[in-house]
């Protein structure tokens, strides 16, 4: 008797319908439904109904064993995990916080509601009928709950399911119970037999068992209905029905938000039969003219420093200024020649770690130097150059954990750079440890910073000397560089490589002797460093650095200074040339008359044709001719790749291009007018360098040449570029090692080329036109666009009349 009505009422905390309610005394069943008239009614809250119920319920409930919360269609809704006598140590109090809905009035009624109909309809049946509680469970536990989830949208099964597995005694059915309700029927009426002909059998080891498998059989079912197997079960056609229900997307797909282009979209992108295609031959690959032989060349760029350093010490090299424009130092060739020597011959003997050099030659050296200090830098570059050290220069970090300098620390490890050279200035700025020492940067290998001031370096004995070898294959420096991804690689730089550009540099550039040039650019990389620290040291030229913090305060300070030196040379780029126009009236005592070539270096972007025709037109009137602007072309891999040569060179002409963007976008060259909006005007950047061989590649798979009017990657073969991406073999073979072949399969030379990662292609006059980078390439629906496009549009444009907000 005991048994069976545990059963029961087991059975009624899972679906507590009337008929198993009956198994109850008299009593109890005649409070329970005042307890439920009480709550429809709101005279009693659900709290004090769950504590009255518990409490009459609590004498006839053995200790069971709940359900799996693994089976909960909703995990975050937190049920108890076990349900005991009163004054079991079983009885843990519900957790406060947890996310329960069951005291939501609006779910609460509807709960309520749905019992009490469903207590009306149904027929009472006979108290007699006793095995009726097995019977019926086990009936009951056949036929899913009467809910429109197979059918209805998901939320709805869901909401379900956050009513019935909040609450034991929820008066709502769920599809959670019913499953729970097929384990415990088959299982009961199984283990009835033992249950009964055992007296001293307890029914809730049944239920142990039960709710124990109650897991594995869901994922036994939902495996079998996955792989499509048919369930062997009076009701697998309702289990099927159900898995199938809750196998639904809890999200509508994707196909249903984006009705309208959807198809389009997954369509294969046929190319447009009225798009224009390349009618030109196909190119023919450009030289420079030939590098010219100078008799008293020098065999090294350190054979250049040491000939300067002895014969002309007292000429200026470099002039340092400060943040008022004023030179705070003048560095002399003499100076430059006899601290790189103090500093080289400090690196190699005074530095040891357990009795041994800390360095030998070959071994790769951080500079970190601000942009404000290039004497300095100029004298550690050159004094790791005297010592065979590979110096690779960086920026300044400017907190622990920045994220461009991890990737510059990833370049540094890969490197196995161990030390890092720095000013005293610079390295009190950084941040320190609690023992003093600069931290350890997020990233970074763990360095030893040494101060390059001149207490710091020793003086060498009268005997020693640096080895001043002949230009060869070996690394002079690593140049670093960041990918539109973000990450950081080092290119290496041969001494023979690093000594052919600056001849070509000096030949195409026209440089002389004591000549003054002003450098506006950084002086650590690219055309800052080559013009400025290292082809101005092979023609003994006098160059005025101006730092970058100066530019921000006074945007005229470097045409005051051509102004003031009567400059030769200025190395800008085309953000200088912008600025100074805005500042232009507060000055007009200043003359530009003296500049033969003002390099332009970043020539090559679409949007700088803009500030050089800006910049004339104001300052023409000042001394600027026209034919002193020169643009120029370049790449972190090879280099300068072409620059347009000053006028007293005899070349043709400077060129311009005014071309349609749609016929850009199919990659074809179609000259346009300037009256329209839809094109674009670009300047030529001049001729290929000296000694070099140019061709133009297609952008994509085999590197067959392009046609004449086709646009493409401009490649270069030369001994003045890149040699590698330092420790990366695989991306060195594909950028530095290209052979570029014909239409027919031939390929056009024996010598490698460089990809430049330069959109263009070669002009009349075989000028070299560049339209955008590999970089900046972006292609939408089989057509290609370019974010240099995007930028020049932005500034070419009235944003008033042109630019609407949304778009």
């Amino acid at each position: 008797m005991a048994e069976r009505s545990s059963t029961g009422l087991l059975m009624m905390m899972l679906d507590p319908s009337p008929a198993i309610a009956m198994t109850l005394p008299a009593e109890v069943r005649e409070k329970l439904a005042e307890l439920e008239l009480e709550l429809s009614e709101g005279d009693i809250t659900q709290k004090g109904y769950e504590k009255k119920r518990g409490k009459l319920l609590a004498p006839y409930i053995p200790q069971i064993q709940g359900v799996d919360p693994s089976l909960q269609i909703e995990h975050r809704i937190q049920t108890s995990s076990q349900v005991a006598p009163p004054g079991s140590k079983q009885n843990k109090p519900r957790v406060a916080n947890s996310r329960d809905e069951r005291f939501r009035s609006d779910l609460h009624t509807e709960a309520v509601q749905a019992a009490l109909a469903k207590y009306k309809e149904r027929k009472m049946p006979m108290p007699s009928k006793r095995r009726s509680v097995l019977v019926q469970s086990s009936v009951e536990a056949c036929t899913p709950p009467d809910t429109s989830s197979a059918s209805e949208d998901e939320g709805s099964l869901r909401r379900q399911g956050r009513i019935a597995s909040s609450s034991p005694y929820q008066a709502h059915p769920s599809v959670e119970h019913w499953f729970n309700r097929v384990i415990q029927g088959s299982s009961t009426s199984s283990s009835a037999s033992s249950t009964s002909s055992h007296p001293g059998g307890r029914p809730h080891h049944a239920t142990n068992a039960t709710s124990a498998s109650a897991a594995t059989v869901l994922a036994d079912l939902m495996a079998q209905t996955q792989l499509g197997v048919p369930v062997n079960s009076r009701v697998s056609s309702k289990i099927q029905q159900l898995l199938n229900t809750l196998k639904r997307p809890k999200r509508p797909p994707l196909r249903e938000f984006f009705v309208d282009d959807f198809e389009e979209l997954l369509d294969v992108q046929h190319p447009d039969p009225n798009q224009p295609k390349p009618e030109g031959g196909e190119m023919r690959p450009l030289n420079g003219e030939p590098l010219g032989v100078v008799t008293n060349w020098p065999p090294s760029l350190l054979a250049s420093l040491q000939r300067w350093g002895t014969t002309q010490p007292k000429s200026p090299c470099l002039t340092a200024l400060d943040n008022a424009g004023k030179p705070v130092y003048t560095l002399t060739y003499g100076k430059l020649w006899t601290r790189s020597q103090k500093l080289s011959y400090t690196l190699l003997n005074k530095l040891s770690t357990r009795n041994e050099p800390l360095l030998r030659p070959g071994d790769r050296v951080a500079l970190v130097f601000p942009n404000n200090d290039p004497v300095m830098f100029m004298v550690a570059f050159y004094g790791c150059l005297l010592a065979e050290l590979v110096p690779v220069p960086i920026e300044v970090p400017l907190t622990r954990k920045d994220a461009g300098s991890q990737q510059v620390g990833f370049l540094l490890g890969s490197c196995g750079v161990t030390l890092a050279l720095t000013t005293d200035a610079c390295q009190k700025g950084l941040p320190k440890a609690q023992t003093g020492e600069v931290v350890t940067f997020k990233g970074w290998p763990r360095l030893l910073w040494f101060v390059t001031d001149g207490k710091h370096v020793a003086k060498p004995p009268r005997d020693w000397h640096p080895p001043i070898r002949d230009a060869s294959n070996e690394i002079a420096y690593i140049e670093y560089k960041t990918s539109k991804e973000g990450s950081t690689m080092g290119i290496t730089v041969s001494h023979s490589a690093m000594l052919a550009h600056c001849h070509a540099l000096t030949q195409a550039c026209g440089y002389t002797e004591g000549e003054i040039i002003t450098n506006v650019l950084d002086f650590k990389r690219d055309a800052g460093l080559w013009h400025g620290v290292l082809t101005s040291v092979m023609n003994r030229m006098h160059v005025i650095s101006i730092p970058y913090s100066l530019m921000k305060v006074n945007p005229l300070s470097w045409i005051q200074k051509v102004h003031t030196y009567k400059a030769r040379v200025a190395v800008v780029k085309s953000r200088d040339m912008h600025w100074s126009l805005l500042a232009q009236r507060d000055q007009r005592d200043i003359s530009l008359s003296s500049l033969r070539m003002l390099i332009v270096a970043d020539g090559a972007n679409p949007w700088s044709i803009s500030s050089c025709d800006a910049f004339l037109n104001v300052f023409q009137a000042r001394g600027l001719r026209p034919e002193v602007i020169c643009p120029c072309a370049s790449s972190s891999e090879a280099m300068t790749v072409a620059i347009r040569r000053p006028p007293e060179m005899g070349v043709p002409p400077p060129g311009k291009a005014v071309l349609s963007m749609s016929g850009l976008s199919y990659g074809v060259i179609r000259v346009d007018t300037e009256e329209k909006l839809s094109v674009l005007t670009v300047q030529d950047v001049g001729q290929v360098m000296p000694g070099a061989l140019v061709c133009v590649i297609r952008v994509e798979g085999t590197p067959y040449l392009c046609r004449m009017d086709e646009v493409g990657e401009i490649c270069m073969s030369s001994s003045s570029t890149g040699i590698s991406y330092f420790g990366l073999p695989g991306m060195t073979k594909n950028v530095f090692e290209t052979i570029p072949v014909t239409s027919s399969g031939a390929p056009i030379s024996d010598r490698p080329f460089t990809r430049t990662s330069l959109l263009g292609f070669i002009g009349p006059d075989n000028l070299v036109f560049v339209v955008g980078k590999m970089d900046g390439l972006m292609v939408v629906s089989g057509r290609r666009h370019n974010a240099d496009d995007v930028v020049a549009t932005a500034l070419a444009v009235e944003p008033m009349k042109f630019v609407y907000r949304g778009r």
